[in-house]
């Protein structure tokens, strides 16, 4: 194997590695928005959980997060729970930093 052939496999190697990370975080990040939303739809335990798994989900609709915000803002709309898609997708991003941090620890 030549030099380039070793540098191009280690560049793919990082590039899958970096994307499987990025998932990790995304699941990760939409599991704990997830919980944090059933916080303010009053959920707990088991339903609280199970919620977080329909967020989750939500996120495979489409590409983006527009999906995952949509059902959201839906869903907190429908119990009258103030929130607009701005403060929703700032603690998006601060559960993505959140996220993160968990997924390198382990």
């Amino acid at each position: 194997m030549t030099t380039f052939d070793e540098r191009e496999k280690a560049f793919e190697d990082k590039y899958k590695h970096d994307q499987e990370l990025q998932f990790k975080v995304e699941v990760r990040r939409n599991k704990l928005l997830g919980l944090w939303v059933a916080e303010m739809l009053d959920l707990k335990g088991e339903d609280a959980q199970a919620y977080a798994k329909e967020v989750v989900s939500a996120d495979f609709e489409e590409p983006g997060d527009a999906d995952l915000v949509r059902k959201i803002l839906g869903d907190l709309k429908d119990k009258n729970v103030d929130m607009n898609e701005h403060r929703l997708r700032k603690k998006m991003d601060e559960l993505t930093g959140v996220a993160k941090t968990q997924i390198m620890k382990e």
